[in-house]
């Protein structure tokens, strides 16, 4: 009888349940504006070398934040360097290498099966898989008794918590499981409205009961998180967004620790996964937010671009309007205030153009395109008004 079982004395908190009736309007807006603004990073355009410098730069982001909360040093330079090869550590640190590589091949494992084929359905047997997969290579660095996927014999924990009874364990992710992959959530899976909002819900409940039953005797973190990320990625998530939870756990990893002890000593000892629940989804938007605007920074230079090269098609041309064009773009591609004596060192092509000219004739080129709009002068020099791109800017009180 499941009654009898141990966990429901020691571990009340591990209900599957949702509480989702009782959460509060502030829940369902951050969920409804992460679910929103995922679908937008889904559609945005970008060139494909933009795409895939966007992906490669959340999934670094991604990689160390679920490493570096187990305690891995590996900066994100040096993470990226492993991504292409090229990282080489001494003998003695050869293992945090090893930890980040197995998270790469964990995640890329994850996206061939769901491009590919079936995506994958969460189970028992998959979470002890990417529990296997997670450690691999490192059984000598994990304690006596230890062994990637398998449940062991004796209690596990994280600071003070302890996991559920180990005779339980097994049947708690069974039970997990079935839950989850359920039809009893106010937002589901097979509503197209819903597939996203689904997927996100379900990505923070997969990983806050793997939290809390904590089965496995050592990876249970980065577990969590891959399933989170899995379920994320299946559902439809945009792959830069779907490392964003991992790197917000990360960015406040004493909070998160924090959130994951009250949710489990919430409501007089009985659990309430609302709360963090609400932390994850906040840092999720704030993640979120934050990648708009880099996505909406890429697609602000390539449109000023665009218009650049429009407004200097109406004017004939000659070599002093080609100086103006590009010192125009490349002002445009550095973002930030540029002294005027620096402008001709910032691309090749401007060297060589004012390789035979005077001081004058980079000033007389740079009042020629402050007076035309196309520049403005500041006490950081000179940058190229990118911003007048923007057509429905709010206005300011």
């Amino acid at each position: 009888m499941t009654d009898d079982r141990e966990y429901r004395r020691t571990h009340p908190w591990i209900s599957f349940r949702h509480h989702l009736e009782r959460a509060d309007p502030l829940h369902w807006s951050l969920l409804g504006e992460a679910a929103a603004r995922c679908d937008q990073v889904a559609r945005a355009v970008l060139p494909p070398a933009g795409a895939r410098e966007l992906h490669r730069l959340y999934l670094v982001k991604g990689v160390r934040a679920t490493t570096a909360i187990e305690g891995n040093t590996l900066s994100e330079e040096q993470i990226a360097a492993q991504l292409e090869g090229r990282l080489e550590l001494p003998p003695s640190r050869e293992y945090l290498k090893q930890e980040v590589d197995n998270v790469l091949k964990a995640v890329d494992e994850i996206f061939t099966d769901i491009v590919e084929s079936e995506p994958p359905a969460l189970s028992p047997d998959w979470i002890a898989g990417a529990n296997r997969r997670l450690l691999a290579g490192l059984e000598e660095h994990l304690e006596d008794g230890v062994v990637p996927g398998k449940i062991p014999p004796h209690p596990v924990g994280v600071l003070r918590y302890r996991g559920a009874p180990r005779e339980d364990c097994a049947f708690l992710l069974d039970r997990l499981c079935r839950w989850l992959e359920g039809g009893d959530w106010p937002v589901r899976p097979d509503r197209h409205e819903d597939r996203i909002a689904s997927a996100i819900l379900r990505a923070i409940f997969v990983h806050l009961y793997i939290a809390w039953i904590h089965p496995f005797g050592d990876g249970n973190g980065r577990t969590s998180r891959l399933a989170e990320f899995m379920i994320l990625a299946r559902g439809g998530v945009p792959s830069p967004c779907a490392h964003l939870l991992s790197n917000h756990y990360n960015l406040t990893r004493s909070d998160y620790y924090r959130q994951l002890d009250r949710s489990s000593r919430a409501n007089a000892g009985r659990g309430d996964p609302l709360g963090f629940l609400l932390y994850s989804l906040q840092g999720f938007v704030d993640g979120l937010r934050e990648q708009g605007e880099v996505i909406a920074g890429i697609q602000l230079k390539l449109a000023w671009e665009h218009f650049v090269y429009g407004e200097f098609q109406r004017i004939p041309s000659s070599r002093a309007m080609r100086r103006r064009r590009e010192v125009t773009l490349a002002l445009g591609r550095a973002g930030a205030p540029v002294r005027k004596h620096s402008i001709p060192d910032l691309s090749p092509d401007l060297a060589r153009l004012y390789a035979d000219r005077t001081r004058k004739t980079l000033t007389r080129d740079m009042n020629w395109l402050v007076r035309k709009d196309f520049l403005q002068k500041g006490e950081g020099g000179y940058r190229a008004r990118v911003g007048a791109m923007r057509a429905f800017r709010p206005v300011q009180g």
